[in-house]
């Protein structure tokens, strides 16, 4: 168990430093940060609340969307709600700010492989998925729909909405969008920690 704490806050500590690198990259951002930088430059800027805690009150909204859905949060699930955006915060405090588009974009590829890497890790840990992954996979539980078609319809809402409200859509995106899948499929298996087996007889 102890290694799976371990892992999973490892996991959650770099997916929140690598929303920070793909938010300075400026270069377009995944789905749901989409929404969350509309979030924020529509309501929570001008409120004087910091991008970091748009995405943790983000994540808490969508875990609402998990009652009717009879959806059972794990520890690394209320984890995942508060730790990823305080790290994002922090990030985003510390990294500097108009930077060279060569700069940019080592931030945006560091990003981008950094969440795939952290993605691997904290599900692998096994003790709960995000929000965001509990959301596809309940609404996919209770209807029996495809999990791609489920996926995609969140996501292209997601970035819709964000979209609508100012958040940064480019190429960071489509490079998230074709990246982030193959590079979970490499690095799930790699940290994915399984359970003892039981012993015989």
């Amino acid at each position: 168990m102890t290694r799976r704490l371990i892992q999973l806050f490892v996991g959650l500590i770099l997916y929140g430093l690598s929303i920070a690198l793909i938010v300075r990259a400026d270069l377009g951002l995944d789905p749901w940060d989409v929404l969350t930088q509309g979030v924020f430059e529509r309501f929570a800027g001008p409120a004087g609340i910091g991008f970091g805690l748009v995405v943790n009150l983000i994540g808490m909204a969508v875990l609402l969307l998990w009652i009717p859905l009879r959806q059972r949060p794990g520890i690394g699930t209320l984890a995942n709600v508060l730790v990823i955006g305080t790290v994002a915060g922090f990030g985003l405090d510390w990294l500097p700010t108009d930077l060279g588009l060569p700069v940019r974009a080592v931030l945006l590829g560091t990003g981008i492989l950094l969440n795939g890497v952290a993605s691997g890790a904290y599900i692998g840990a096994g003790l709960g998925p995000g929000p965001r992954d509990g959301l596809m996979t309940g609404i996919v539980a209770r209807t029996g729909w495809p999990v791609k078609w489920v996926r995609t319809t969140i996501e292209v809402i997601v970035v819709a909405v964000g979209w609508s409200l100012g958040g940064s859509v480019g190429l960071g995106t489509v490079l998230y969008a074709v990246s982030i899948g193959p590079l979970v499929h490499v690095f799930l298996p790699m940290f994915t920690i399984r359970k003892a087996a039981e012993p015989q007889g």
